[in-house]
């Protein structure tokens, strides 16, 4: 999916080339994290606790503009120095350069507050850069204005402390606190009418992958939310192939769960030891084989029910609509035998244990699929 994303906006002469270049040099598992929000709602900080805790690499306003040595960089602070606005254009441009880095490439990265409109958001998009989380802090405004009021930067580490809400413990911290300049409460009302005014066009681009927060509550339980969402993985729109596996003891439900989830999404319903009964009512050549062990009531030698197994597995509607199994594998021996087929459950539809979970063979088939 990521590589389809860069084969559309980057559309090279050789895809083939591309895409190996592509698999070689990408890591598709790297964080890539745009946190918003409005003035004093705590980007910086969830940004640099994000940072910390992924190994990802923190760009914003101030790392590109004071801390980085870019090709763009010295374009963009003349402008600061006029105390003009910086172009949208020229923020995408220094903005692609710096995650165009192997650093970014590697680690994956946080964008703490760009896109900071619709604009900025196409462009970012334009050029490849396509976040796979968008965490939006929020809060009110009255709330934005005390903070901004209180607020104090750490020099050396960058952190941001509250005079009300979040003060260091650390006297040595204390003492090197100064207040950043920032905005009068004037600017700060106009800054939050300007945002209020942009965030709309950001979230009708990422709605699909944002995730409001409200940033009026203690730190600790703003961090672990934003944690939480952004180690979630969004739904790939590839197709997919439901393939489940019940396991437990007898009387535990599986059947009933099996029946439920066949009728519900309109997967192939195997029970195996049904399957081995109309193998033998067919007299196929493998029901001939099994039908003594039946009818003497011993178990079926494992071979011949993966034969039996693996045929009813790989027919159309199987292959087509998926399946839900249930009675085999009931140890570890028949579940090694499962994958060594390759008759492997989806990996989000692990194995559903209903009760008695002590029971010894049960333990080393959660072991096998978990």
């Amino acid at each position: 999916q990521n590589m389809l994303e860069e084969l559309l906006i980057h559309k090279p002469d050789d895809p083939i080339q591309y895409m190996i270049n592509h698999l070689k040099q990408n890591n598709d598992d790297a964080p890539r994290i745009c946190v918003l929000g409005p003035p004093a709602s705590g980007k910086t900080t969830v940004a640099m606790w994000l940072c910390k805790h992924l190994d990802a690499i923190r760009i914003s306003q101030e790392t590109l503009l004071f801390k980085e040595i870019l090709v763009l960089t010295k374009e963009a602070k003349a402008y600061k120095e006029r105390k003009q606005k910086i172009p949208n254009a020229l923020w995408a441009n220094l903005i692609q350069e710096r995650l165009s880095n192997v650093d970014c490439i590697k680690q994956g990265w946080i964008l703490e507050g760009f896109p900071e409109n619709q604009e900025q958001a196409w462009m970012l998009q334009s050029s490849g850069i396509i976040p796979r989380h968008v965490v939006v802090l929020y809060a009110p405004d009255t709330v934005l204005i005390e903070r901004n009021s209180g607020k104090r930067l750490d020099p050396f580490t960058e952190e941001v402390y509250h005079t009300t809400f979040d003060w260091p413990s650390d006297p040595l911290v204390q003492q090197r606190l100064v207040k950043p300049e920032d905005l009068s409460e004037q600017e700060m009302s106009k800054k939050l009418l300007t945002y209020h005014r942009n965030f709309p066009g950001v979230f009708q681009i990422y709605q699909k992958v944002l995730k409001l927060i409200n940033a009026d509550q203690p730190s600790m339980d703003v961090l672990s939310q934003v944690l939480t969402y952004v180690q979630t993985r969004h739904r790939s729109a590839a197709p997919f192939t439901p393939r489940i596996l019940f396991c437990g003891p007898p009387g535990s439900g599986k059947s009933l769960q099996a029946a439920l989830i066949a009728q519900k999404y309109g997967v192939v319903n195997i029970c195996c030891g049904q399957l081995l009964k109309e193998a033998v009512a067919d007299k196929t050549k493998l029901g001939e084989l099994i039908k003594p062990y039946i009818d003497n009531g011993y178990p079926v030698p494992d071979n011949l029910v993966m034969k039996i197994l693996a045929g009813r597995l790989n027919t159309l509607d199987c292959m087509t609509n998926g399946w839900v199994l249930y009675g085999f594998p009931r140890d570890i021996e028949q579940g090694e035998q499962l994958q060594q087929s390759h008759i492997i459950p989806n990996s989000n539809h692990d194995i559903t244990y209903m009760k008695n979970l002590f029971m010894e063979r049960y333990r080393s088939l959660l072991t096998l699929y978990r």
